[in-house]
């Protein structure tokens, strides 16, 4: 259907397939520097922690009980801290892929609405011998076998996208990530599921002779 708006919205599924397919494949890929850092907290952190309980002299615990007890506090406030730090900082990188596919997966969502927008007008009803249209009824043209191969199409770019979204659930091992790209597949195949019962209606209506 060229010059339709849904060949448009086709070739746009095509430069975004091409892009998300680069982008899964880069999510696939570590991200060194937040890896570095959590080295580089580690390693500080030991050494501030050494630091610390060299303070503690437990040969001088009777004599020096301030000092003994001035170390345990320190070194323990060093490792609260340092447990809290390398917590956030292990599941940074994990965060920083997530909302990069969670951005990539809401413009693939806007798409597939955007192709359930342009089968809605697509009644098979339209093809009965008793419709009437009204003045603000869309203008329908399209014989039985345009308007089945264009649903088809609706239906087919549909299950493409939950394709693509399948390809970040490959690209990273994150069990948020996965149930966002179920929640795009079953999304595109409930809609592709409706456009199926038209597909199947035309074949009942009856044709004007």
């Amino acid at each position: 259907f060229p010059g339709s708006g849904l060949s448009k919205v086709a070739a746009e599924l095509v430069t975004m397939a091409q892009d998300l397919a680069e982008a899964a494949s880069l999510q696939a890929r570590p991200i060194w520097w937040p890896r570095i850092l959590i080295g580089l907290v580690l390693a500080a952190g030991l050494m501030v922690l050494a630091s610390a309980s060299s303070i503690i002299r437990f040969d001088r615990i009777a004599t020096g009980a301030f000092d003994f007890m001035q170390g345990v506090e320190a070194s323990l406030n060093v490792l609260i801290l340092f447990g809290f730090g390398l917590l956030f900082l292990w599941g940074l990188e994990e965060r920083i892929k997530r909302r990069r596919i969670f951005r990539q997966l809401h413009g693939l969502r806007s798409l597939i609405h955007v192709i359930d927008m342009h089968q809605l007008t697509k009644d098979p009803n339209a093809l009965d011998a008793d419709f009437t249209s009204t003045e603000h009824s869309p203008r329908r043209t399209m014989t039985a076998a345009e308007l089945g191969r264009y649903l088809d199409y609706c239906s087919e770019m549909l299950s493409i996208t939950g394709k693509l979204a399948a390809l970040f659930a490959q690209s990273v091992d994150d069990a948020v990530v996965v149930d966002a790209v179920n929640d795009i597949e079953s999304l595109g195949s409930n809609l592709s599921r409706k456009i199926w019962q038209k597909i199947t209606l035309i074949e009942a209506v009856p044709r004007r002779g």
